[in-house]
């Protein structure tokens, strides 16, 4: 029986206070013995602004063909707009369970330099918005955005705090500081097709039928909640074995859960790599319900990756990078960092 346990919460109020001591939070549920993600609570607007968005993810995933095909864009390797059967499963098939939209929802056009634009399209590329059919999507997509980015500073601001007390490391090289910096934030709002039987469509018995096991590679991830619909009506999923399911340190898979007006945030590579390993990134999955009552199922979330700027310069340490960083060397960008990796989950360039 795989164990279930609850994320570490911490209030927004606590937050906010920059004199808090939250080490002990943040060692618990981020540091190398946590499981790589922890929740907060309480953050004003949030969740009108959550269902706002999550309602509109059915919307898109049914607009006609015709309209989605135009808000696709090839050359950023599907990073921008609609995107569907372009990612590979693990099994290498074409991952056709989930669509997914994909915007900057800080800003529109990071920057007008054609060959960055060329060489980092998944960053440096342009916003795609479906203004004429479903105008209120940039709107929506842009306040749940900026909102998870400026409490995800927040918590980013304390995981400094944790790791400098033990390294010394200079503020400006923390994570707050890259985050804030970065023009390349990205959001992606996902839609899972309902199963037309949950038990042929997929193989349900394995733990990663949703989505696939893999490791953040930016600086933090924000995550909300899914919604899950049937026939356009909320209900609350019907398989409790469905969900998000992290493997450990010690390598122990446990299932993971948060409430439904909590944001979660998860360490992605980067930030492992920065702070020496003081916070901890962990392999992660999302398991699909199953059985008959999960026929004709819907589920849509959004995620925000905050991620440190194409440009910004990577200082890795020298040790204790371990053999699931062997991208990193001393030197490189993060944008150089990411081309290596998107090389192993996408097609080759255009």
């Amino acid at each position: 029986m795989t164990p279930t346990l609850p994320t570490v919460v911490i209030p927004f109020t606590h937050l906010q206070d920059k004199d808090a001591d939250l080490s002990m939070k943040i060692e618990e549920g981020l540091g190398p013995d946590g499981l790589g993600i922890l929740s907060v609570s309480g953050v004003p607007g949030y969740t009108l602004l959550r269902q706002n968005l999550l309602n509109l993810a059915p919307r898109l995933a049914n607009l006609p063909e015709k309209v989605k095909n135009e808000l696709e864009d090839p050359q950023s390797r599907y990073n921008f707009g609609w995107s569907h059967g372009k990612e590979k499963l693990e099994s290498g098939k074409p991952d056709l369970l989930k669509g997914s939209f994909y915007a900057n929802p800080i800003l529109d056009k990071p920057t007008t330099d054609a060959a960055l634009i060329q060489r980092y399209p998944a960053y440096c590329g342009s916003n795609i918005w479906p203004q004429s059919t479903m105008p209120e999507l940039e709107i929506a997509f842009k306040s749940l955005g900026k909102l998870i980015l400026d409490v995800g500073l927040l918590v980013a601001y304390h995981c400094d705090k944790y790791v400098s007390k033990e390294t010394g490391m200079p503020h400006n090289e923390g994570i707050e500081q890259i985050v804030h910096r970065s023009r390349c934030h990205k959001g992606r709002l996902l839609y899972y097709f309902p199963a037309e039987n949950s038990n042929d469509s997929q193989d349900s018995e394995s733990m990663s039928s949703w989505c696939g096991w893999h490791t953040d590679h930016g600086s933090l991830t924000g995550l909300t909640y899914a919604v899950f619909t049937k026939d356009g009506v909320e209900i609350p999923c019907p398989d409790s074995t469905a969900g998000l399911y992290i493997k450990t340190r010690t390598g122990q898979i446990v299932k993971v859960v948060y409430k439904e007006d909590e944001i979660a945030y998860q360490i992605g590579n980067i930030t492992e790599i920065l702070s020496s390993g003081r916070l901890c990134a962990t392999p992660h999955c999302v398991r699909a319900p199953k059985g008959e009552k999960a026929t004709g199922l819907e589920r849509s979330t959004f995620a925000l990756f905050m991620q440190p700027d194409w440009d910004e310069k990577l200082v890795f340490p020298e040790a204790g990078l371990g053999h699931v960083h062997q991208e990193a060397n001393e030197s490189l960008t993060f944008g150089e960092y990411t081309e290596k990796l998107l090389d192993k989950y996408y097609h080759q360039k255009m």
